[in-house]
């Protein structure tokens, strides 16, 4: 694949290794390691919060270069409230911010903003600012760039299996397609390539039933030094692999 203008000699390499043809159409990532970035540096963890922001703009450039249809990050967990009060406030602040700052690039590189997960416990300012973002960019079409808050996979599917006891179907009419659609997902392809930064091995209850049959990258990478060039390393690798979707393989 050609490299994009100004790309240093390592990266001009690595954009070369790419095959065009093997392009994951959706991308999903668990940014970790905001954290222990800030405190390796003597930093709060404020700081590494803001530097994970500009990870995320890195990722969302590399994802419109290589032809990637779907980036979905996991912005906020269910389970991140049990976080400290104020750090809680500072990141819906940053998330605030953050779409404020943003609507312009996305308008300007044609970036669709999706959001799944509960937006019931989100302050007021923000889901205002997310349904105006939505609105205004909802034409766009080179990129969708899907932020999940306040979720989690296990939510999403009793939250699916409730609406469909609420539609009072035979079992013989729920299937997978049926299933899929009362996801937070709904429309959304299913993952290709699952990320995770920071060294962790697990997905910690982010898109279950969705990342069936994705291809797993765990990277030691902490979330805010993960740039273009671990962007790249993450799609070699995917490119590697032979995907079998369960059809092959095993004893």
């Amino acid at each position: 694949m050609k490299p994009p203008k100004g790309a240093g000699r390592i990266e001009r390499k690595l954009w070369l290794k790419i095959n065009d043809s093997n392009i994951p159409s959706h991308v999903a990532i668990i940014m970790d390691g905001n954290g222990r970035w800030a405190k390796k540096r003597g930093l709060s963890r404020i700081k590494g919060h803001k530097a994970g922001i500009k990870a995320i703009e890195n990722a969302l450039d590399s994802a419109l270069h290589l032809g990637v249809k779907v980036i979905t990050v996991y912005a906020f967990s269910t389970e991140n409230w049990i976080r400290p009060e104020y750090e809680v406030s500072v990141l819906m602040t940053l998330l605030f911010q953050f779409l404020k700052l943003q609507k312009k690039k996305l308008m300007n590189k044609n970036i669709r903003l999706s959001v799944i997960g509960d937006r019931s416990k989100l302050p007021r300012i923000v889901n205002k600012e997310i349904d105006r973002v939505l609105v205004e960019t909802r034409h766009n079409n080179a990129l969708i760039f899907n932020i999940a808050l306040n979720y989690g996979g296990r939510d999403d599917i009793l939250n699916a299996v409730k609406q469909l006891l609420d539609k009072n179907l035979e079992k013989d009419d729920i299937n997978e397609d049926l299933f899929s659609y009362y996801l937070y997902t709904k429309g959304i392809p299913d993952p290709d390539l699952l990320i995770r930064t920071s060294g962790e091995v697990r997905v910690s209850n982010f898109l279950l039933w969705q990342i069936a049959y994705a291809e797993l990258y765990f990277t030691d990478v902490l979330w805010p030094d993960f740039d273009t060039i671990e962007m790249l390393k993450a799609i070699i690798e995917y490119q590697k692999r032979e995907r079998r979707y369960g059809g092959t393989g095993g004893i």
